[in-house]
């Protein structure tokens, strides 16, 4: 029985876009990185484009996926499952799990994290943070402010130290056009607030919790849009009173 080490008619040399390929490209990346003083936790589960940079000191977790032409800062952290697509961060930014962040700017400091969702667009400012489940699209957040929890921002402007509490939404779209929301330096947005665009909040003024803002509020207001509060005293008696009436 005689051998050949010719591969057969019909196989598939590898190209520069095969799988093998691709994946000896990634791991020279890492490798890269790496003897650039760069921490790579299990490099053999992240993907790594060739195009990445990644300063000294940056710590990138296992799972983690850097693509495209992104540019990682020093001292950052990148936790697991979190892929970062054509972005670049500043130094001493800490992108917590399971972040998806595209073609976005994220300034010195700034903490993502966990579940962020950056579309294309954004710029995330010095030290501020956008926490779990908050989705920014073409926005700008300014120095140290707080999108925490649970909130959209489409096409806003949101000045330096604001808060924007839970469940905030920027109603961007009316179907044909999008329009901006802007909100100025220093202002708190209480949780489960609707900002009809266009509109813009002023400096250090304050929105009540519940509330649907369809017009400007001037610095320093307090703006408060929702329905009275009425408590209908017995009505729960009653009402369970003529439930067991029909049972019976």
């Amino acid at each position: 029985m005689t051998t050949s080490s010719n591969p057969p008619a019909n196989a598939t040399p590898a190209t520069a876009g095969s799988p093998s390929q691709l994946a000896a490209r990634q791991n020279a990346a890492a490798a890269r990185l790496i003897a650039a003083g760069v921490t790579i936790d299990r490099p053999d589960t992240c993907v790594i484009d060739p195009d990445v940079e990644v300063a000294p000191g940056t710590i990138i977790e296992p799972f983690a996926q850097l693509l495209g032409r992104t540019r990682v800062g020093a001292g950052c952290r990148i936790r697991s499952f979190s892929v970062v697509e054509n972005c670049t961060l500043g130094n001493g930014v800490q992108i917590l799990q399971s972040c998806v962040l595209e073609d976005s700017t994220i300034a010195d400091g700034a903490r993502l994290g966990p579940f962020t969702h950056l579309r294309p667009g954004n710029e995330v400012g010095e030290n501020a943070h956008v926490g779990n489940f908050v989705e920014m699209k073409k926005s700008r957040l300014g120095k140290g402010a707080k999108a925490n929890h649970l909130t959209y921002l489409g096409d806003a402007e949101i000045g330096e130290g604001s808060n924007i509490g839970a469940g905030t939404i920027t109603c961007n779209y009316d179907g044909i056009n999008k329009h901006v929301t802007r909100i100025g330096k220093a202002a708190f947005v209480g949780s489960d607030t609707t900002l009809v665009a266009p509109v813009t909040i002023g400096d250090r003024a304050y929105i009540g919790a519940g509330s649907c803002i369809t017009k400007d509020v001037p610095a320093d207001a307090l703006a408060v849009g929702r329905a009275k509060q009425a408590n209908i005293e017995g009505w729960a008696t009653k009402r369970r009173a003529k439930r067991e009436a029909k049972k019976s």
